[in-house]
């Protein structure tokens, strides 16, 4: 005899019970030779960064992901859930630099490269084992063994490879031009790693004086007034231009300007990219205007373009880390009033500027004015555009090798080149091969790819993979070149020739002899998410041909958030084209997004985030898995209310009261199943006889064939809170409220008990399955105890449940479909409907539950038969010592009587006709009431002639139903009398 479950659900307990189970299985292993008749299916996890701990916005990630690699490893697929962390340069090495200066006192630059990559190792090392163990809680089916990391050396080696391959193309090439520059971090940005911010700030319009005056339409102009955001990089002004359409143009154009502070004498030039001015105009930057725009080429990239089409000198005024500086180009800095501003933070130098120009009675206006301004993703500080030497990847140029597999010419529509590596990433989503869901995410990918400029991938970082290129002015020699280098030539901005080597992988005494020859290798690291763009076939052992690649290559879904379409899903569908030769996976699922109950964004700036692990400690795992999927909907954010909560030793923490949503799901599962196992004793599958089912029996397994049904497809769609509460509205609504009910009579009867038992040990088992993807502990828990009151749960020759000692590879619920019976569907629903209305008059009248009382209905035709033949049921669930059904039945007296649909319902002698009078009076006048009120309403022509239709139709409805109502009153009076 199985020992009964305890009386209350406790998670750890059970999430330890199902851990060790699915540990000594080796379930979530996947083997690359297996054989399985549906197939394989693989999702690659997007690897969390090693910089912190998980957060709840993870736990959703990973709950949705496990839900699908659950839900398709019961289908029978051959499945394959890779884990993994990222190394995420720039992060990680901003939090560590932090740690070492704080308990240190140190900068990274008072450490050899060595040590400090050491100390950010340890880091690694660190937050990967916290952030795995948290995966490992949250009830994860990862393939633990295979657990990846973006600089370990499989994924290097891939890295390498990559690049050998890029540079071997000629798509890597080295570039001076206008970067996004981190001050903070002091590396450049691409620009999808440059978050956008709307910033209350200012226009400063400042004076600049004209060498020489001039006479504009008889008035004699001696200056002209710049408007500019950033008074800062006025000290690298090469020029000051104005629209050739300007009126004033003709007399302007090709004066010079003294740059105030500097002193430097800058041209007027006529281009058109500068806006006229109009006060009155809608447009913001013409309203601003003043139609001189002062062009710094070095700091601004409108400015940029403006200097290479008027070849103008480019003059850097700040080092690296945002401070004004004469070091990197500014060679007139100690002219004039310059030098006084060297060393200033650019947002110092700003003030000390402005304030200058206030001195000198230059500034002529300072207006408001709100606008978009980028800022770092990792920093946070707003970016500046630099001029900087970096490698770039060549993301628009057609490569003749990739011609013959992916065609030439540009994709329709676009000036995208089919075989060039943005179009590697269009054309999947331009001919259906990859899917966005929801499918408003599928332009934000395509808009980018069709504007995508080329990708700067060198970052000024210790932490990363190093570039592999070397450097030189001096030739190398053909006998020392061969296959595995690859080498261009280039010229400095002197005129000198430079060479660079790149060195394929696995050749490391080849990197050897080239640095004894003198060449230099590259100090630079690889943008990370270079290294990311190769995870899905990276972790399978690519470039070498794999089973693991053969097997699980190209996945089948990417589960993602919306912030890194650009930054990771686009580069991933580009290079598994280009190395891989096929799309990394089919569809592109974007999870919402968890903000607080104030629709903020969870942060640790805000104090308003929620560590999973405290949800789960308090919680359990299935519970903050059930609110996290019960969540889930295409809508784009999900409110989640945060508060606090004191720990027993003392801390403070975050969590929410949604989670009791899912605690209370989980108590109620295991109350639930607690009960229907009590009636599982001494089950006998043998003795199951189909022709003995009865109708509740018959009811209970059409609603879960379409539950089954429902639940399958609904996942498939990759739909969460819909399956979800499907499986749950079956379970409470159905087979809780209502067949557990019915079946307590037969289990004292010898004859039906075996049949009962048999379907409850069926349903029991395919609702767990369906339940399993989203609440895998409790559900394997229920399953393991399930075994051991019967492991076979069949019924006989209809369908047969597959054994498993495991829930997590027990079969999934498939050939139901035979158990759908829309008529018997429809007899117990209008036999619930009858039970419900005896319910509501037993309520009404306080009969308590013991009583039993004496019931009718009216009915004819069909609804006679089906409640005639379903009274001993009605009866059970109604208290009933009594029901007939009659044609037209009159009323029997003193009954209170409701409509179940189309059925009248008596419960006999319940009513006192005194007081029944009393109610029935008070309701009838309160209805006349309204009806005096309504009537007046439509009698009214201004009402009727003026108010919306639909307002008017409204109220004819409610006038109709007022006028039944009364109509039904007087009736019962009447019965009464």
């Amino acid at each position: 005899m199985a020992e009964q479950l305890s009386k209350t659900y406790e998670p750890k307990a059970v999430e330890a019970l199902a851990s060790d189970i699915w540990s000594k299985g080796n379930y979530f292993h996947a083997d690359p030779n297996a054989e399985s008749a549906k197939g394989n299916y693989c999702i690659v996890i997007p690897p969390p960064n090693v910089t912190a701990a998980l957060h709840l916005g993870h736990a959703l990630n990973n709950t949705l992901q496990d839900v699908l690699i659950r839900f398709r490893r019961m289908q029978g697929y051959n499945t394959l859930w890779m884990p993994g962390t990222d190394h995420a340069g720039i992060a990680t090495q901003t939090v560590v630099e932090k740690r070492l200066l704080a308990e240190e006192g140190k900068r990274r630059t008072e450490y050899d490269r060595e040590d400090f990559v050491g100390r950010v190792q340890d880091w690694k090392d660190e937050y990967e084992a916290r952030i795995l163990g948290q995966l490992k809680s949250m009830g994860c089916s990862c393939d633990w063994d295979r657990t990846r990391f973006t600089m370990d050396e499989v994924c290097a080696k891939a890295v390498r490879a990559n690049f050998f391959k890029l540079f071997k193309d000629g798509l890597i090439y080295r570039g001076k031009r206008l970067v996004n520059w981190d001050p903070a971090t002091q590396t450049v940005l691409a620009d999808d790693e440059v978050e956008h911010e709307t910033v209350q700030g200012f226009f400063w319009y400042m004076q600049y004086p004209l060498v020489k005056p001039v006479e504009v339409d008889g008035e004699k102009i001696d200056h002209v007034t710049v408007a500019t955001t950033r008074p800062e990089t006025m000290l690298g002004d090469t020029a000051i231009a104005m629209n050739p359409k300007d009126p004033r143009a003709d007399a302007l154009v090709g004066q010079e300007v003294r740059l105030p502070i500097v002193g430097r004498i800058i041209k007027i030039v006529a281009d058109d990219h500068v806006v006229l001015p109009d006060p009155e105009s809608d447009d913001e930057k013409a309203k601003f205007s003043t139609g001189f725009l002062k062009v710094t080429p070095a700091h601004d990239p409108d400015d940029w373009q403006i200097g290479q089409r008027h070849d103008l000198e480019i003059i850097n005024v700040m080092a690296p880390d945002g401070t004004i500086s004469d070091k990197f180009g500014f060679d007139d800095a100690k002219e004039g009033d310059a030098e006084a501003f060297l060393g200033m933070d650019r947002f110092e130098a700003r003030e000390a500027i402005v304030e200058w120009f206030r001195q000198e009675k230059l500034l002529e206006n300072v207006r408001d004015y709100a606008h978009e301004v980028g800022h770092s993703y990792r920093s946070h500080v707003p970016i500046e555009p630099y001029l900087s030497d970096q490698w770039y990847v060549a993301v628009k140029k057609p490569v003749d090798a990739l011609a013959e597999k992916f065609g030439t010419g540009e994709l329709p529509g676009t000036d995208v080149p089919r075989n060039s590596l943005a179009g590697l990433a269009l054309a999947p989503l331009l001919e259906g091969e990859v899917k966005f869901t929801p499918d408003r995410y599928t332009k934000t990918y395509q808009n980018w790819l069709e504007n995508l400029r080329d990708w700067p991938i060198s970052r000024q970082l210790w932490w990363g993979h190093r570039i592999p290129i070397w450097s030189s002015d001096t030739p190398l020699n053909e006998e020392v070149a061969g296959e595995h280098v690859e080498i261009q030539e280039a010229e400095t901005e002197t005129g000198e020739k430079v060479y660079y080597a790149c060195v394929a992988p696995g050749q490391k005494d080849f990197e050897e002899q080239l640095e004894k020859l003198g060449w230099s290798r590259d100090e630079d690291v690889l943008d990370t998410w270079f290294s990311s763009a190769l995870w899905p076939f990276s972790t399978l052992g690519w470039p070498e041909d794999t089973p693991e690649l053969k097997t699980f290559y190209p996945g089948n879904v990417l589960c993602t958030a919306r912030e890194i379409i650009t930054l990771w899903v686009s580069r991933m569908v580009m290079m598994g084209q280009y190395c891989a030769g096929d799309i990394p996976f089919s569809d592109v699922y974007i999870h919402a997004m968890i903000q607080d109950g104030q629709g903020r964004k969870m942060s640790k700036s805000l104090g308003n985030g929620i560590d999973p692990l405290v949800a789960i400690d308090s919680h359990g795992a299935d519970s903050m898995r059930f609110t996290l999927a019960n969540m889930t909907t295409d809508t784009q954010d999900v409110r989640m209310p945060v508060e606090s909560m004191k720990l027993p030793d003392g801390r403070t923490v975050n969590t929410s009261p949604k989670f009791d949503i899912g605690r209370n799901f989980c108590n109620k599962l295991w109350n639930a199943c607690r009960f229907a196992m009590i009636n599982l004793e001494d089950v006998d599958a043998e003795a199951f006889e189909p022709a003995k089912m009865r109708i509740e029996d018959k009811w209970i397994l059409s609603r879960l064939a379409r539950t089954a049904k429902e639940v399958t497809e609904q996942i498939e769609e990759f739909k969460y809170s819909e399956p979800l509460t499907a499986v749950y509205k079956f379970f409470w609504n159905d087979f809780c409220d209502w067949y557990l009910e019915w079946i307590k009579p037969r289990m004292r009867d010898d004859e039906q008990k075996p049949i009962a038992q048999n379907v409850l040990a069926f349903v029991l088992d395919q609702t767990l399955r369906l339940m399993h993807p989203f609440v895998p502990f409790i559900t394997e828990g229920m399953f393991q105890k399930l075994n051991e009151y019967t492991k076979i749960r069949k019924l006989k020759e209809l369908v047969e449940a597959v054994e498993s000692d495991a829930l997590i590879v027990a079969a999934w619920p498939e050939g139901l479909e035979q158990f759908v019976d829309d008529a018997v569907e429809s007899d117990i629903e209008m036999t619930q409907e009858v039970i419900r209305a005896i319910r509501d008059i037993r309520n009404k009248y306080a009969i308590t539950p013991k009583e039993t009382v004496d019931a009718s209905a009216s009915a004819g035709g069909e609804a006679r038969g089906i409640l005639t033949r379903n009274a001993n049921l009605i009866c059970e669930q109604a208290g009933l010592s009594s029901f007939e059904v009659t044609a037209d039945a009159e009323k029997p007296n003193n009954a209170a009587s409701s409509i179940a649909g189309e059925v009248q319902v008596y419960v006999h002698d319940v009513v006192d006709p005194e007081e029944e009078r009393k109610r029935l009076m008070k309701q009838k006048e309160h209805i006349e009431k309204g009806l005096k009120g309504s009537e007046a309403k439509l009698n009214n022509e201004n009402f009727v002639n003026r108010a919306k239709p639909e307002v008017v139709q409204q109220a004819r409805e409610r006038y109709a139903e007022l006028k039944e109502q009364l109509a039904t009153i007087e009736k019962h009076l009447e019965e009464l009398q």
